[in-house]
């Protein structure tokens, strides 16, 4: 049987996002160069919501992009004889730019290769950094986010972590799913 936990709500998920844009404007005050690049799905949205807070903050308005991984996946045979490509929105040169990739969770490090490789088709970044709301440990390759809204820890492989977006769910949440992959 799988049990449910919701282990943020939408106050949880906006503090976690303000202390992502207080940590990269830390260390990037100026902003100089830098560009936002949501991944297809959940890190779309909050790509969308750390440039807004950033326009609020500092008044600039990055640019922000889409990118789409589906087929840069190392994996993605298994998922899908048919994968649903989507469009990749980047209407900029990420070219010498301070690229901020933005995802809602991160796990095994698979989807963040996928979308460095994806990125590095549009062009040569400076510099690449990582902002995901949620670090659920248990990686696979060697990468790690340089901005995490939160981190959470016991928890197995074999559970499920869900961020549930307004834009998608009609709500603001994550939900831990116990043991739903049994055999991971």
């Amino acid at each position: 049987m799988v049990s449910k936990q919701v282990v943020l709500e939408e106050k949880d998920i906006e503090i976690a996002l303000k202390k992502i844009c207080k940590q990269l404007l830390g260390r990037h005050p100026q902003l100089n160069d830098t560009v936002l690049v949501g991944i297809r799905t959940g890190g779309v949205y909050l790509a969308e919501r750390l440039k807004q807070k950033i326009l609020q903050e500092r008044g600039v308005d990055l640019p922000t992009g889409i990118i789409d991984i589906t087929l840069y996946r190392d994996d993605w045979t298994r998922r899908s004889q048919t994968p649903e490509v989507k469009k990749t929105e980047i209407h900029f040169s990420i070219e010498d730019k301070h690229v901020l990739l933005v995802d809602d969770v991160l796990f095994t490090g698979r989807t963040i290769r996928a979308a460095l490789d994806a990125l590095l088709d549009l062009g040569r970044p400076r510099r690449v950094e990582l902002a995901a709301l949620i670090d659920r440990g248990h990686r696979e390759l060697p990468i790690c986010a340089d901005y995490t809204g939160k981190t959470l820890e016991k928890i197995s492989r074999q559970d499920s972590v869900n961020v549930e977006l307004k834009e998608l769910a009609g709500v603001d949440q994550v939900v831990i799913e116990y043991g739903k992959y049994p055999n991971h």
